[in-house]
């Protein structure tokens, strides 16, 4: 994705027109190597010839992936995606493209189009992030998600990089994606660059190797920092991303009520274990809340500061 950011525009204004009636509503997705991915893309409740997909890999031209006539509904694969792999959904207003299972080479940004009036228009993309993946010349470790931040608080997003082939670590790039919903595009919000000095040589190992550490600090954050951050690295010609370091702060009204819900409960462990349907505290985080739990009751007198506490972010 960083080399091919020029590809992207170029491909975008050879369409010519304005594709905002297109929507695919992830621009990124990340997805295990191995499993299954659906890219959504809805289209306009206008008329149209025919549907498209294209695939941009990295610092290369888009490749047609798949197209099909708006009155047939029957999906052609174009070569190179002639297998069961790759399988569109055609309804009313939907044109998905679905793969399964995922490959190294799937990584790349999809973007979905129509034919209309003779003009070629699309959405604004997908990119598709393999994680789990690793390459034979250099590998990504990032931080395990950070919980239960608040609003001003400061964290460091950490990506250790390291180098089989030192001829690799002398020329790459590193830069930070962020992703959110809400957000049309995850673009790039940091990039390090080629910083050597980060970087350190290991001869513990049979072959010798280099790791490099690239940090992203974030100060006083606010509800609008939410989301996942994934460092990716070019180098050798090809890019690797990491698995994603999520943010989740707390301050928005379903955080609130939640917490809320702990403090009223004589027994936060038992109560707050689901939130949204999911078993999100281990052990180490139902003793975090714990913690939180006691500091909320003791600035929390009563029921009516509990209360106050609710509009002031309601308000927010």
């Amino acid at each position: 994705m960083i080399f091919s950011l020029p590809f992207s525009v170029i491909f975008c204004f050879i369409g010519g027109v304005s594709a905002s009636f297109i929507n695919q509503p992830k621009a990124l997705q990340g997805v295990q190597l191995g499993d299954s991915v659906t890219l959504e893309c809805y289209l306009p409740k206008k008329d149209f010839n025919s549907m498209l997909w294209y695939k941009q890999e990295l610092g290369r031209m888009p490749q047609p992936v798949a197209k099909c006539y708006n009155r047939l509904k029957q999906v052609t694969y174009l070569d190179g995606f002639k297998d069961s792999r790759f399988n569109v959904t055609t309804d009313k207003d939907i044109f998905h493209l679905s793969i399964s299972p995922t490959r190294n080479e799937d990584a790349a940004t999809y973007f979905c189009g129509v034919i209309a009036l003779n003009e070629l228009r699309f959405g604004s993309g997908t990119l598709l992030i393999i994680e789990g993946l690793q390459l034979n010349h250099h590998q990504i470790h990032q931080d395990p998600a950070v919980d239960l931040l608040f609003p001003g608080d400061n964290v460091t997003l950490n990506c250790t990089v390291e180098f089989v082939e030192l001829n690799c670590a002398g020329d790459h790039s590193v830069s930070w994606y962020k992703n959110a919903s809400g957000e049309s595009d995850p673009g790039i919000i940091f990039t390090h660059g080629n910083r050597s000095d980060q970087c350190k040589k290991s001869s513990e190992t049979v072959s010798p190797t280099q790791s490099c550490i690239y940090k992203l600090p974030k100060n006083n954050l606010s509800l609008s920092d939410a989301g996942t951050y994934y460092c990716a690295v070019a180098a050798c010609g090809e890019i690797l991303y990491g698995n994603g370091t999520k943010l989740n702060i707390i301050g928005n009204v379903s955080y609130v009520l939640f917490l809320t819900s702990c403090i009223r409960n004589h027994n936060p462990f038992r109560h707050c274990i689901y939130y949204n349907g999911h078993h999100v505290f281990s052990i180490f985080l139902n003793v975090l809340l714990y913690i939180i739990v006691h500091y909320l009751r003791a600035v929390s007198s009563s029921e009516q500061t509990v209360n106050q506490l609710m509009n002031t972010f309601i308000k927010q």
